[in-house]
């Protein structure tokens, strides 16, 4: 049966459950080919990416002007199970997307350059404990400010990236392509690491660069000493480096100090004040952020990057970016979202970053 219908020359539409079924015998048929079949599993009822890296890399596409038609329909193939196969490489990403067809997807993506890749290991320097730390991206606000940074940081600029699909969609960016890329987040989720394999650089040398940015007890101190005489003339005291310490023996105990009995004056005073103590203080909620000010000084009191605090109110870095410009100005955000900065608003910051891991 021709997968045209008898009225125009475009290809009839394929339900989710069909497709879902023909990437079912794609996968077994590439199997039997011996490829190493690595699926996007199909998902509803929840966020594309679940870490901090998936997360990061999806909010970095969807601030690609040029991509933002065919993001949506790139979405809706990547969750039904429509990619059956996806593979990060050095510098390449190799998939296969079930549609009408099963497409054969390429994309290469530039490594990251040498300069960039120096500033950002400059700018890491001393502020990166371990590599779990890395993966699991709980940096500060600062690397991580560095590391996801839309221009200076580990993610590809839209020239950097080259696409190429066996599709008859001429446009370049298809469906088939923006479900790999999404699929790219998905993977992250469980492999951080293979963004660094994509960029062409070592994740291992930030954590070296950092470490040699500790302190070295080798290193003679630039601290100023102060002399034996120095000492003398201070404090106008005989100061001699040859005279012997004096030290307590077992012989001589100190003399024990005998308590003071406590007056009922004092014990009914001591009671008051733990009563004190112990009575919740009454406090006012915080105002409402209404100002790019206040979403500054709210994200910085719970410690997050833009893409953090963004994550917990569902808004891109470049959203919370442009909000925070507006100064004193309000900030604009749409109802939906207000409410949500309503929400948080009188969190702690414990409580703020268990909010961000619930979705994480």
């Amino acid at each position: 049966m021709s997968r045209y219908n008898d009225y125009d020359e475009y290809p009839r539409y394929i339900p989710v459950a069909e497709r879902q079924a023909n990437a079912t015998k794609e996968v077994k048929k590439l199997r039997k080919q011996g490829y190493d079949i690595q699926p996007i599993e199909s998902f509803r009822n929840r966020k594309i990416a679940q870490s901090f890296w998936g997360h990061a890399w999806c909010r970095h596409l969807e601030t690609y002007s040029d991509y933002e038609s065919r993001l949506p329909r790139g979405r809706t193939y990547v969750r039904n199970g429509s990619v059956c196969h996806l593979e990060i490489k050095s510098g390449q990403i190799e998939a296969f997307v079930s549609g009408s067809e099963l497409y054969e997807i390429k994309i290469k993506i530039d490594k990251l350059p040498a300069a960039k890749w120096t500033a950002l290991k400059k700018s890491c320097t001393g502020k990166i404990g371990s590599l779990l730390e890395l993966l699991q991206g709980k940096l500060s606000d600062e690397v991580m400010t560095f590391v996801t940074n839309p221009r200076e940081g580990l993610f590809p600029d839209p020239q950097e990236i080259h696409l190429d699909c066996n599709c008859p969609d001429y446009a370049d960016l298809c469906k088939h392509l923006a479900s790999v890329l999404y699929g790219v987040g998905v993977r992250l989720d469980d492999q951080p690491e293979l963004l660094f394999l994509l960029r062409g650089v070592d994740q291992n040398e930030l954590i070296e660069t950092s470490l040699s940015g500790t302190f070295d007890a080798s290193k003679p101190s630039k601290r100023r000493r102060i002399a034996t005489t120095d000492l003398s003339n201070i404090f106008g005291v005989d100061v001699s480096s040859e005279a012997p310490l004096e030290t307590k023996t077992p012989d001589s105990p100190a003399p024990l100090k005998r308590p003071i009995p406590k007056t009922p004056a004092k014990k009914a005073a001591k009671k008051v004040a733990r009563k004190k103590k112990r009575a919740p203080k009454k406090t006012t909620p915080p105002p409402s952020p209404k100002t790019g000010n206040d979403i500054r000084k709210l994200r910085r009191k719970f410690g997050m990057s833009e893409y953090e605090f963004g994550f917990i109110i569902d808004v891109s870095a470049q959203t919370i970016g442009n909000w925070e410009s507006k100064g004193k100005s309000p900030h604009n955000a749409r109802k939906k979202n207000q409410q949500e900065l309503d929400t948080i608003a009188p969190l702690t910051k414990p409580a703020a970053w268990d909010r961000l891991n619930e979705y994480l």
